[in-house]
């Protein structure tokens, strides 16, 4: 996979490239990740890509040209362009699973008031991380590559991801390791028992009990 990111801070993606499964799934050749300045493709000769919006209002807002030329720049034939906007989908781990199945992803940063409304028409997919509003675009884009990136063949362990948390409308089970007592508070004796089917039945009825008791709408949701 190889995805492009077009931001107006590219410095915010340094580490974030660079460390952890990112950089590893990076340095194995599983993912490739481009960061680009949008104020690269800008005609102005001071690289400005904001302006005041028509009617009025508050804050500045992103304006097309920059942005069309940044996308088109880079756009394929198997391209899906994402915009990261507080207006766009609910990203969740389905979201996830089905953005692996594309070779390239461009991923656009928005900052300030927002975008110009004609550069929702080179957009395929718009996505939000949550009902809140942040500063821009970036910390939103590193979740979706995070998230979308650990699932890519070979970058973890498949069965790391088969069993966690959102997989099947679940969260997942509780996990210990050592010690087996600390201040009192014990493992489950099922877990030291080397019975691997009441371990897994153990598993899966915690998963459904947390989920009833935690977040009740996923399993709601899959009704």
């Amino acid at each position: 996979m190889k995805i492009d990111v077009l931001t107006l801070f590219p410095s915010m993606f340094d580490d974030f490239i660079k460390t952890s499964i990112i950089g590893r799934a990076i340095s194995d050749n599983k993912v490739i990740i481009n960061v680009h300045n949008i104020r690269d493709f800008s005609k102005d000769p001071h690289k400005r890509v904001d302006d005041y919006g028509f009617g009025g209002g508050q804050g500045m807002v992103l304006m097309p040209e920059p942005i069309f030329d940044a996308i088109e720049h880079f756009k394929k034939s198997d391209s899906l362009v994402i915009m990261m906007t507080p207006q766009g989908v609910l990203h969740n781990q389905k979201t996830a699973y089905e953005l692996t199945k594309y070779n390239h992803l461009i991923i656009v940063c928005g900052h300030y008031e927002g975008f110009d409304e004609r550069i929702r028409s080179i957009i395929d997919l718009e996505i939000s991380i949550g009902d809140y509003v942040l500063t821009g675009g970036e910390i939103p884009s590193m979740v979706v590559i995070d998230s979308v990136v650990r699932l890519l063949d070979g970058v973890i362990k498949k069965d790391s991801h088969v069993n966690e948390s959102f997989n099947n409308s679940l969260l997942d089970y509780p996990v210990y390791t050592k010690p087996q007592d600390f201040r009192g508070m014990k493992v489950p004796e099922v877990l030291l028992s080397g019975h691997h089917e009441n371990i897994r039945k153990w598993r899966e009825e915690e998963s459904i009990n947390r989920t009833l008791n935690r977040r009740p709408d996923l399993l709601e949701r899959d009704d």
